[in-house]
């Protein structure tokens, strides 16, 4: 069976947003040197003038309740936080934040709010089949219901960029910034292991042959813990059997067509796992500690998202609050680049997109007091001067999205610029549609995967079992 390919248009973003650009400077740019918990340091929020914030604005101080993903070392957290004062300076209204770091427990608590009535009025989520059950449930406005009332709400973006939800294909959620994944890399260790940088058209065998190497010379090739975290390592390794035509194709048995890449990508990793090339406690350690692995110089390569660029800042930084204290010299070390390519997948075809925007919610909608801050928050927030400050090196649906003075930026936000200038394709994450428990055999059972006690094939038939069973 298929889904909708949700990201056909999602390339256009290459050519309207933050990535290559160069001459003018971004409203209100960062400096270059910063870096604690975001991709460039927080600037000033946009001031009063900002035409949502006046626009919509209802009579009297309200106060909304605000739940993102723009929290911990979400590398726009400051961001945020500088924005939403910004807002309320504007207004008058206050913010009541529930922001929290984005995972599988944060999506499952956003589920059960809602099934208890206890959502936010505005919330920042993600678009794919995350959302269906609220979406289902009637418990989020439309963009088109919003702009019946108010016409400009979302009007400076580019609505072929907004992703429809897969569960009625209505667009509800406005987008702020994009994303993308790849492969960052310490060069000290590649040095160390006499290994050379991999470029655009960096191999799966160049791979193998580069890990070997460095697990040879003393380091552990792969920074990744795969009993916590294995969704990187999970969409690309099927990715790499595929092309961007048919990565968002749902398997119908792990049999077929597609199940049968879905396997073969599985069996990769487990490859991987018994040549050796991830930490020897990769299936008990943390995230957080095999991060630690690649900052502290003893693993190679970080598959990860464009976000983990605040994060390996941050590790240069000898006060993680003070973005003076950047040591530049230990942020030389680390590059980022493509995922090594394989069969028909070109290396430059990355996992990208806009899978998250601000939603506002059916209880926000419906209480008179509350639905036209609702609207203006979402608009302030997602306005031409605010958005450039989130998306800076990842990817906007702004229409008039202003060029990037790469001056303003620090030595790997430059590199991350510079290796999206050669993408060839952006292609969503196939999990955001393979939802919550469909995932649970292959995400939560990686461990039994790579060791031999459960067969990919029926690790993967076990969630496809699952998914039919959410769509009937």
């Amino acid at each position: 069976m298929k889904l909708k390919n949700l990201t056909a248009v999602l390339m256009t973003a290459l050519m309207s947003i933050s990535i290559i650009g160069c001459g003018s400077t971004a409203p209100q740019a960062t400096p270059a040197d910063a870096g604690t918990q975001t991709e460039a340091p927080a600037a000033e929020a946009p001031a009063a003038e900002t035409p949502a914030a006046e626009t919509t604005e209802a009579a009297g101080p309200v106060e909304i309740t605000v739940t993102t993903t723009f929290a911990g070392e979400d590398s726009n957290a400051q961001n945020y936080k500088n924005a939403v004062a910004g807002w309320e300076a504007a207004t008058g209204n206050t913010v009541s934040d529930t922001s929290a770091t984005s995972d599988e427990t944060f999506k499952t608590r956003i589920i059960t709010d809602f099934e208890t009535g206890s959502e936010p009025d505005v919330l920042f989520f993600f678009n794919g089949a995350d959302a269906n059950d609220f979406v289902n449930a009637g418990k989020v406005v439309s963009i088109d219901d919003i702009r019946a009332e108010f016409p400009e709400f979302a009007s400076n973006m580019n609505d072929d960029l907004i992703a429809a939800s897969p569960a009625d294909g209505v667009k509800y959620a406005v987008p702020v910034n994009g994303y993308w994944e790849a492969m960052f890399v310490n060069t000290k260790v590649l040095e160390d292991a006499g290994v050379a940088m991999p470029g655009a058209d960096y191999t799966w065998d160049q791979f193998l042959d580069d890990c070997q190497k460095i697990k040879d010379a003393g380091y552990a090739p792969i920074a990744a813990a795969l009993g916590n975290i294995p969704h990187y390592w999970w969409e690309f390794a099927i990715y790499n059997q595929q092309t961007p035509a048919n990565h968002l194709d749902i398997p119908g048995a792990a049999d077929d067509a597609t199940g049968a890449q879905w396997v073969a990508g599985l069996e990769d990793i487990k490859t991987l796992y018994e040549k050796g090339y991830f930490p020897d406690n990769t299936l008990s350690a943390t995230d957080d500690e095999t991060f630690a692995m690649f900052t502290d110089d003893k693993a190679a390569f970080l598959l990860d998202g464009s976000w983990k660029v605040g994060g390996i800042v941050g590790s240069c930084q000898s006060d993680p609050e003070d973005p003076s204290t950047l040591d530049a010299d230990k942020l030389g070390h680390f590059d980022v680049t493509y995922f090594p390519g394989k069969g028909n997948r070109k290396t430059t075809d990355m996992i990208g997109g806009l899978s998250m925007g601000y939603y506002i919610t059916t209880k926000a909608w419906e209480d008179p007091d509350k639905k036209a801050a609702a609207v203006s928050f979402v608009e302030y927030m997602t306005s031409d001067e605010v958005v450039p400050l989130f998306a800076q090196h990842t990817a906007s649906a702004l229409k008039n999205a202003p060029a990037v003075d790469e001056s303003q930026f620090n030595a790997l936000q430059v590199k991350a610029m510079s290796m999206m200038s050669g993408v060839t394709s952006l292609t969503g994450a196939v999990q955001d549609l393979f939802n919550g428990d469909c995932r649970v055999s292959t995400f939560d059972g990686m461990p039994d995967i790579v060791v031999g006690n459960v067969s990919a094939q029926d690790a993967v038939q076990e969630g496809i079992d699952v998914y039919k069973e959410t769509i009937e």
